[in-house]
């Protein structure tokens, strides 16, 4: 290749980096005198990012509107309990005025190091159990939040709407999980009230499952899956080792229910459970103190049933008619484990 033509290449690389860079300057410092709210997430999962999607569109409908009025920075581990620490850090260096934790190990870890800014947990189901808050109605100093606490009692009632002859609900819970085990009480005791039995399996991680599974064989007539940090990511491997011992799965979130993977669902929405979180970062915003506003808890209204037609024919099942009930029929190719 000639020189001159080296030299004009690159020359025209440099001149598109420097314009690059200027433009990316120019976009920073335009933003950079806005307030900025972190959000450290445990990882992307479709019920995390709902609930991040409702926070924002709160905000937005209160007037902080992103890059206008207020800046995101979001963050995740990718579940890996050991970078939480790091990943705070890093949100710290921005000098957030808020920050909001997903899930409950991430605000273990957060409301353990961090006290001079507020924080807002969000998509934490038992946020007294996991030492955030000492009550339910009462923020700690500069920690307050939005849990995603579904009602189970309703939840065993409509699956066994879906499935009559059930006696006996499966669920997988996480032994380094604080909601999980708070889980495990709350299904027991909705249990008990609806005449069901519980049978719960403990895993230490992730890759016991598959073998953990089978210990549902012959013992469960359905399997619940919560919003656990550790079991949710794996939930496509659940319902396969489930689909191979002709057992359905009822999932805590929907998303999974329209894909196809879990028969239904009777939950949390958690758009509301975002939404929640941002009518407590908005007070914050303007100037009330963490200790000084309630937690939140989902209400009523905030629940859903989903149900998908396609996953009911494969187990045999009749979905009544009921008009509260949302319907899928998308259809999921699973691979069953030989």
């Amino acid at each position: 290749m000639p020189k001159t033509r080296i030299l004009i290449l690159a020359a025209t690389a440099a001149i598109i980096s420097i314009t690059l860079y200027c433009l990316r300057s120019k976009h920073d410092s335009r933003h950079s005198g806005l307030p900025i709210i972190a959000i450290a997430n445990y990882g992307s999962h479709p019920t995390l990012d709902a609930s991040i999607s409702g926070l924002k569109r709160y905000l937005a409908e209160c007037g902080f509107v992103e890059n206008k009025t207020i800046r995101y920075k979001i963050l995740d581990v990718g579940f890996d309990k050991s970078l939480i620490p790091h990943m705070l850090s890093k949100l710290l260096d921005l000098s957030p005025r808020i920050i909001v934790l997903k899930s409950t190990p991430v605000a273990q870890v957060a409301n353990a190091k961090i006290h001079d800014i507020p924080l807002v947990y969000c998509d934490v189901s038992d946020p007294v159990g996991a030492g955030l808050i000492a009550e339910v109605g009462q923020s700690g100093e500069n920690i307050t939040g939005s849990s995603d606490l579904a009602d189970l009692v309703p939840l065993l009632v409509f699956a066994k709407r879906l499935i009559p002859s059930a006696k006996v609900v499966g669920m997988l819970y996480s032994i380094s999980d604080a909601s999980d085990a708070s889980l495990v009480k709350r299904m027991n005791a909705a249990a008990e009230r609806v005449g069901l039995q519980v049978v719960a399996v403990s895993i230490t991680q992730a890759k016991d499952i598959p073998a953990r599974m089978r210990e549902f064989e012959g013992h469960a007539d359905f399997i619940y899956v919560g919003t656990s940090g550790p079991i949710q990511p794996v939930l496509p491997t659940i319902v396969a080792e489930s689909y191979r011992m002709n057992i359905p799965v009822f999932n805590a979130g929907d998303q999974a229910v329209r894909e196809g993977l879990a028969l239904a669902s009777f939950g949390v929405n958690y758009e509301a459970v975002g939404r929640n979180a941002g009518k407590l970062v908005v007070q914050l915003l303007n100037g009330v103190r963490a200790k000084d506003l309630r937690p939140i808890y989902p209400a009523p209204g905030d629940h859903q049933c989903f149900v998908n037609d396609e996953v009911a024919k494969r187990f045999k099942l009749r979905v009544p008619f009921d008009p509260t009930i949302r319907r899928s029929s998308n259809h999921f190719a699973i691979k069953t484990p030989q």
